[in-house]
């Protein structure tokens, strides 16, 4: 008796075992990272508008206080400080924390802003693909666009201000050469600055 409840058992936890599904880790979290999420050498068009905004939110840091002196109607990049100042037309500073070039991908210099673009589409340039095969030739607006919200485009479009859906990289040399902000500080640099704004991007 005790040999049949035994020979049950086994049957039975064989029966739950063969219909039971195992799944490996995914690894698609990533999909975009480790190539950079800008390319400043890869120049392409602003794309057409997108309505309505994508709904999610980034955590908010509070600015720290302006260490340098702007020019009125100009932004100030301060590349080893991660900060970018934008002095109004009236003397109004405001100051936010950034995301800069990595090594061997900084830029300095004096630019304009050339034009803007909400909720901008990402074009992975034809050597990040290479690099990463699995890479979409485009990234619609929503979390997964590194752009995030807001684009401010710099230098004839070859340099980007723009959001991103990795607030964990602000305050660090993190990029391919463009600036990323936080969603919520973007978004006002946004309705501040026209095309036309001086831009200067100090070491």
């Amino acid at each position: 008796m005790r040999l049949l409840v035994l020979l049950a058992a086994a049957l039975l936890l064989t029966v739950f075992q063969a219909q039971a599904q195992i799944y490996g880790p995914y690894d698609g979290y990533d999909e975009y990272g480790g190539y950079g999420y800008d390319d400043p050498y890869g120049a392409y068009p602003p794309p057409p508008e997108y309505e309505p905004p994508p709904r999610y939110r980034e955590p908010y840091r509070e600015r720290r206080a302006p260490s340098m002196r702007g020019t009125a109607g100009t932004i100030v990049i301060a590349t080893r400080e991660h900060t970018l100042v934008y002095t109004t037309s009236r003397g109004e500073q405001y100051v936010y924390p950034i995301a800069v070039g990595r090594a061997g991908k900084q830029w300095y210099g004096s630019t304009r802003v050339v034009s803007k673009r909400q909720h901008p589409e990402w074009r992975p340039t034809a050597s990040m693909r290479q690099k990463n095969p699995r890479l979409p030739a485009v990234v619609g607006p929503g979390p997964s666009n590194p752009l995030g919200t807001r684009a401010i485009y710099l230098a004839d479009g070859l340099l980007r201000i723009h959001g991103t859906n990795d607030p964990s990289s602000i305050g660090t040399n993190a990029s391919s050469g463009c600036f990323r902000m936080y969603r919520q500080d973007v978004e006002e640099l946004y309705e501040l600055v026209q095309p036309g704004t001086r831009v200067i991007v100090q070491r």
